[in-house]
């Protein structure tokens, strides 16, 4: 009964969330609160203003250890050039596992349009990132020797690096990046986890509106691919925004969905498996150059950790705007 709890409390921690240790910056739902640099390098300075954004995630309220996540990042355009540089900053801790990050970013936008009127722009960006891991085995309980555990905190920095584009036309967007593209040793020894970390990101997406309305919507995807395990997984999006004499509200839901499951065994002693699943609503507010987000998820699984979800909240301030925003329903750029 013991190694059965046991092994359903573990199953219940892999379907958390599909970012799992070693694997750098962790990918949640917090690109949708206004912050997709955080996942494209390409949309460093892609916006009218650049933007500082802050972030704190905590999951699991009241359990010790429970995963938790700060990131700062700003970006935005050198001057009146097409290039534009970025960085982000961040720490995540899962339990015994922790590590902490950073990233510079250079972007290049080019625009296809006779103005910056009407928006037909591609964009590359490329992220360099050191991050070192930790794991502390100093609390492990063992008894006697054990080969795999040696009872310190171990600890290795790395360099990965992250490509990507967009293409952003009128209101329509597509980004696309590969993050991980180099070998990552990590801090284990285990080739399936640690040499291939490789990860591929496509989101696509359009913001709809009535010509002078208050009103717009944003329907959009993401779909993620991770090269070794082969597991894939996809983000569902819909925004909802209303324009006000002050700025603006918006809100909207995103569905998380992964393609591939795993086994556990229930109480009646019979296998079966489940995917992950995830509900998050989202609320936000623009108040002149200030915004501020909240995200909650919820874990739809009937197998999971703990029934309380995961919080984050994004406190954004845009600076260095420029005089002639695009003729577009397009809040990431505008």
């Amino acid at each position: 009964m013991r190694c059965k709890n046991m092994f359903l409390v573990i199953a219940a921690m892999l379907f958390t969330h599909m970012a799992t240790a070693q694997e750098g910056l962790p990918i949640y739902t917090d690109y949708l609160t206004d912050n997709y640099y955080l996942i494209h390098p390409s949309m460093a300075g892609a916006a009218n203003c650049a933007k500082i954004r802050m972030t704190a995630r905590q999951q699991w309220f009241g359990q010790d250890d429970a995963p938790k996540l700060l990131t700062v990042s700003v970006n935005g355009r050198i001057g009146e050039t097409s290039s534009a540089v970025g960085g982000i900053l961040y720490t995540d801790k899962n339990g015994y596992h922790s590590q902490t990050g950073a990233y510079a970013t250079y972007a290049h936008h080019i625009m296809f349009s006779r103005s910056p009127v009407d928006l037909n722009m591609l964009s590359f960006g490329l992220s360099a990132g050191i991050i070192q891991y930790r794991l502390d085995e100093t609390s492990f309980l063992f008894d006697g020797p054990d080969p795999i555990i040696d009872g310190i905190v171990q600890s290795e920095t790395n360099l990965n690096m992250d490509f990507g584009f967009s293409y952003q036309f009128l209101d329509f967007y597509a980004h696309g990046t590969v993050k991980n593209l180099l070998k990552n040793a990590g801090i284990n020894d285990d080739p399936n986890i640690t040499s291939n970390l490789r990860r591929y990101l496509l989101s696509v997406g359009g913001v709809f509106g009535g010509y002078g309305s208050d009103w717009s919507y944003e329907p959009s995807i993401m779909l993620q691919y991770r090269d070794a395990t082969k597991e894939g997984g996809i983000d569902i999006n819909a925004k909802v925004y209303k324009q006000m004499e002050f700025g603006k509200i918006w809100g909207g839901v995103s569905y998380r969905r992964s393609s591939d499951g795993a086994e556990y065994l229930t109480n009646e002693n019979t296998v079966t498996s489940q995917k992950l699943q995830q509900i998050t609503p989202i609320v936000g507010v623009n108040m002149n150059n200030f915004m501020v987000a909240y995200t909650y998820t919820y874990q739809a699984n009937s197998l999971v950790f703990t029934n309380g979800g995961f919080h984050q909240f994004t406190l954004g301030y845009n600076f260095g705007c420029r005089k002639e925003p695009y003729h577009c329903n397009c809040p990431a750029v505008n």
